[in-house]
């Protein structure tokens, strides 16, 4: 079955990324595995570790760009710099708490650190804002695990299949 194709923007959270001081590998993994689902990436900034910008962006990305999907890399751990889901708490309107969950436990059964991921997801209007983490090979084991039953909770929020279908 193939899954419906969404327009998708990717904010990396990266002090150094910023700063033009570090590659952003993980932004390029999320792009990669987004357009292998068949999505669209129509915006990738990388940005600093403020709440405010953070934010910020995430209202840019889901209200004036109107993309469905807008995955976050990084500034999930215990650093004090690490507020991405501060600032995504602050601009969904509805938690989507088994999405974390899930990425977590199943992040569990390759690494313990697992544990200190802080991540969230939620809905904004019709857009689905996930966090996942700063390193490269985390986010493809959480893309790898989690975007399939992702697009099936948006193709449940845009209406283009009712909840009760299935994988």
């Amino acid at each position: 079955m193939k899954l419906n194709s969404y327009r998708c923007g990717i904010i990396t959270v990266s002090d150094k990324g910023a700063a033009g001081e570090r590659e952003d590998k993980s932004g390029l993994v999320i792009d990669e595995k987004l357009r292998a689902a068949g999505h669209k990436v129509e915006a990738h900034e990388i940005i600093p570790d403020d709440r405010g910008i953070i934010a910020e962006r995430l209202r840019y990305f889901a209200d004036t760009l109107g993309l469905q999907m807008v995955l976050t890399t990084g500034g999930t751990g215990f650093s004090a710099r690490d507020v991405t889901p501060e600032a995504t708490k602050a601009v969904i309107e509805r938690e989507a708490p088994g999405v974390c969950e899930a990425i977590r436990a199943h992040s569990l059964t390759i690494t313990d650190r697992a544990m200190l991921s802080r991540a969230v997801c939620g809905i904004r209007g019709n857009s689905v804002i996930l966090n996942l983490p700063g390193s490269p090979k985390a986010v493809a084991e959480s893309l790898d695990y989690a975007l399939d039953a992702l697009t099936h909770g948006l193709e449940v929020l845009t209406g283009s299949v009712s909840d009760c279908a299935r994988k």
